[in-house]
């Protein structure tokens, strides 16, 4: 993994099957991208809390209030387009400012090429270098490999919403995890 040594982080690897990968800030020019991929997950997935895609003005002023509220809002870019995000939403009030809440997607095409852990090394990295001490998230119970990945990372789970979620016709508890930066306790 080679890193860029600007600020904002900007990481170029290569993925399990070769191609080449980049985890980059979102930039206006990502929204067609993004939310055209969030639609076809929205459509198969069970995993995704969303039920309305943006539209491309709502996802560019998104992806600018991001930057202005200094949070992190990453794409994953394969072969030129945007394939996946990743984002940490730091607390509004001032008293919870060190503290986010972490969220990601990827298209099927990207599943299954290690990109998960590059993710999340990538977030937990710039939550340290961004003063964050804590950094939460909610995953499905019968999420299960997102559930280990996050435990590998040192997420620990915090608290459990039963049949918190309805889906297909079945119910599925949240499961709320958090992962504490200890270099900025």
């Amino acid at each position: 993994m080679t890193q860029n040594n600007n600020s904002p982080i900007e990481v170029t690897f290569k993925a399990k099957d070769g191609s080449t990968v980049t985890l980059r800030p979102a930039k206006k020019e990502d929204a067609f991208d993004i939310i055209t991929n969030v639609e076809k997950i929205i459509q198969k997935g069970r995993y995704i809390q969303k039920e309305r895609v943006r539209t491309i003005e709502e996802e560019q002023a998104f992806i600018q209030e991001m930057a202005v509220n200094n949070n992190m809002y990453t794409v994953v870019e394969i072969d030129g387009h945007v394939y996946g995000i990743a984002r940490l939403i730091r607390g509004e009030l001032k008293m919870k400012r060190h503290t986010a809440v972490f969220r990601t997607w990827l298209t099927e095409e990207a599943q299954g090429k290690g990109l998960g852990k590059k993710i999340m090394e990538y977030t937990l990295q710039w939550a340290e270098q961004n003063g964050l001490y804590k950094v939460c998230l909610t995953v499905f119970a019968q999420n299960t490999v997102a559930k280990k990945l996050y435990e590998k990372y040192g997420f620990i789970t915090e608290g459990v919403q039963k049949y918190q979620v309805l889906i297909d016709g079945e119910y599925d508890d949240e499961v709320f995890m958090a992962c504490f930066i200890e270099k900025n306790m």
